[in-house]
């Protein structure tokens, strides 16, 4: 009962000054709604973000040249070669597709049609690709192994090269020009949005590749990155392993030398993006915290003030019988209500303005206010409030009765 009375008397005390009040909860409700937003926009961005890479397939593997920058230094060049991937794929057991693509990027990315012309990131492979599930034809067909094997100019394009260059909705059977040569539209690729906001995954070209190696005009065997499926998604640690020591031994690797090639998975991306995210998220709500401390500094300076304000008030509770203890109680719990009250106000702003932010950024849709987030707020503001409303309360309650009633 002695704990309601104080909170009717703080709440009382509040609503006596309603412009001071929100002025001392300027400061919380700022730092509420500011880690509220930060963190809602972070945690939708890293949904984003994970989710795409998801879309790669849990059981897919990507082998990309690496040089590190010693080797790099000393004229050491990193290279995949269609002879790696026939060494991996009659080595390696577990194994249901082995792709090579070749990045027609070295040989130019223009793709003209009419007078219309775009740049696009032009990628030669195997029919096999299409069998990954991530990329496949919405309309009419992928590269199949006739293209493949009598190097046609034939290309599956995405639906931002549709609408780069003004093609028909159906482009299948019109022709589109790369390195000189005229390629046959045979297929369009399924949508996929774009990657971390920025890279189009719709504006993507696939055609053959031997039909790219032709194009390359070298004699040497191409560079290649090489994508793979696992058949069984427990065995890829193992499959990893066996795939190292292939491509070290046909790279002549010593003991003592790092490997010059990365083996990626959608799994290792999405634990890195996590991570560097989830320190983001640390780090910006620590320094929001502060704003945080900031505001709740301006709170036990108002109710010092209040405190000398209230002088006369005081003495009157005491002479009427409250005790040291009720007037420390009810000053600790006016500033815990005041940092509460600011919290409420800054959830509901954080919460608005993200909601904002998500519908205003297609990037950030999956913006969300996780709940623990929300108790974390509440919970820190409400030990703020009673830190800093510990010292006026202290005031109040050691003032002398006879005093205070004289207090003018």
């Amino acid at each position: 009962m002695r704990l309601l009375e104080a909170a009717r008397a703080a709440w009382n005390a509040i609503r006596a000054h309603l412009l001071r009040a929100a002025l001392t909860v300027l400061g919380m409700v700022i730092g509420v709604a500011a880690v509220i937003v930060v963190v809602a926009v972070l945690q939708g961005f890293a949904h984003t973000i994970t989710s795409q890479f998801k879309s790669l397939g849990s059981n897919g593997l990507i082998i990309v040249p690496y040089e590190t920058r010693r080797a790099a230094l000393a004229g050491r060049q990193a290279r995949l070669t269609p002879g790696d991937l026939i060494a991996i794929r009659q080595q390696v057991r577990g194994i249901e597709d082995v792709v090579p693509m070749l990045p027609m990027a070295r040989f130019g990315g223009t793709v003209r049609y009419d007078n219309r012309s775009t740049a696009s990131s032009i990628t030669a492979t195997t029919p096999a690709f299409a069998r990954g599930g991530v990329q496949y034809p919405a309309q009419g067909r992928f590269i199949v192994p006739g293209d493949d094997a009598t190097r046609r100019p034939v290309a599956v394009i995405g639906d931002a090269v549709i609408k780069n260059l003004s093609l028909p909705a159906h482009p299948e059977g019109h022709y589109i020009q790369m390195f000189g040569t005229w390629f046959k539209v045979v297929g369009v690729l399924n949508k996929l949005g774009t990657l971390l906001g920025v890279l189009n995954q719709d504006n993507q070209i696939y055609i053959p590749f031997e039909t790219g190696v032709s194009l390359s005009g070298r004699s040497t065997p191409p560079e290649i990155v090489i994508q793979l499926q696992v058949a069984r998604a427990r065995e890829i640690d193992s499959i990893k392993s066996r795939i190292t020591r292939v491509l070290r031994q046909r790279h002549h690797l010593q003991a003592a030398q790092q490997d010059d090639f990365k083996i990626q998975s959608s799994g290792q991306l999405i634990k890195a993006l996590t991570k560097v995210f989830d320190i983001i998220t640390l780090v910006v709500a620590g320094i929001v915290g502060i704003a945080l401390l900031v505001g709740g500094v301006g709170i036990m300076n108002v109710l010092l003030v209040s405190v000398t304000e209230r002088t006369r008030e005081i003495g009157v509770l005491k002479s009427l019988g409250a005790t040291r203890g009720d007037i420390l109680l009810q000053f600790i719990l006016e500033a815990v209500l005041l940092s509460i009250l600011g919290a409420l106000i800054g959830l509901s702003l954080g919460w608005g303005l993200s909601a904002l932010v998500a519908h205003l950024v297609p990037p950030l849709a999956a913006a969300r206010v996780p709940g623990w987030l929300v108790a974390l707020a509440l919970g820190f503001t409400a030990i703020v409030g009673l830190i800093f409303g510990i010292a006026p309360a202290a005031k109040a309650a050691a003032l002398d009765p006879i005093d205070a009633l004289r207090y003018e």
